[in-house]
Parts: structure tokens; sequence; C-alpha cells
């Protein structure tokens, strides 16, 4: 071994890429690899998603197809099995009012709220809020209750 054929490790070196932009004596200077003009060229570029080179982009090509009634009332459900646990808890009994359905958190205070007929209701219970099912109607009025539409 002499000082003329010495070398570093096999991959202590690394070398580093050339540097662009650096002036036309650096082989990289000009335009710096980017080749001329268009967007791809210009600093602070970056490809919108779904762009597709101006041609026009899959999600405007798409036909739209639905409908969506601006109009719509949502309602928040409450079924009749819901309101035999509170009975069942002892937290109602004889009135259930939109109040009461807020405490329990069985719906927000801006909520419209429609009883459903799922379950079975035994109490006898006087039920005020904004909608109700036939069936639940019919089961409320069965128990010896009252249902009262707001």
């Amino acid at each position: 071994m002499e000082l003329h054929n010495l070398k570093p490790a096999e991959g202590a070196v690394q070398k580093e890429g050339k540097r662009v932009g650096r002036g036309e004596g650096s082989g990289k200077g000009g335009t710096s690899t980017r080749g001329h003009k268009g967007a791809k060229s210009r600093s602070g570029y970056s490809k919108k998603i779904g762009f597709e080179g101006g041609q026009m982009p899959l999600q405007r090509r798409v036909p739209k197809f639905g409908f969506k009634n601006i109009n719509r009332k949502e309602y928040q459900g409450v079924n009749l099995s819901k309101l035999q646990e509170l009975v069942d808890k002892g937290v109602v009994k004889k009135e259930v009012t939109l109040d009461t359905l807020v405490e329990n958190r069985l719906a927000h205070k801006n909520d419209l709220v429609k009883i459903l007929g799922n379950g079975e209701l035994k109490a006898s219970l006087k039920v005020s809020v904004h909608k109700f099912t036939a069936s639940a109607k019919a089961a409320i009025e069965a128990a010896g209750g009252e249902a009262i539409s707001l």
C-alpha cells in the first residue's frame, strides 16, 4: 500500500448531486434542468389534485345525478322502547315533553323529534313532540296515553 493507491472504504463517500442554477459554467445553469417555459419550470409550482394538464378533469366530466331537497326536515327518531326505559328507571311518571328527552340525551334542544313505533309501551303517558308514526300513536293510545303533536 502506497500513498498513491489509498482509497476510502466502500460506501464511505457519497457524492452530492450537482448544484443547479449556479451559472453556465456549472453545466446546470440557465434553466436549472427544468426545461423551457411552462408551469413546471416556475418556482412555487405544485400540481392541483385532479389536474389533467388543462383537459377537463374527470370529476367535472362525469355527470352528476340525484336530488337534494333543500327544504328537507330532519327528524330525530325516538323509539317507544326508549320511552318505556325512561318509565322503568323512574325518570318519567306521566308526561314526556321535548325538555324531558333533551335532559335524557335522546335529542338536542333544536331537534325536531319523531316518536317511532319500535318496541312496546306499557305505561300510560302523555307524549308531546313534533311527530308520531301511525304505529307509535296507536301504541301510545292503546296503553291509555295521549299523543300530542306540537
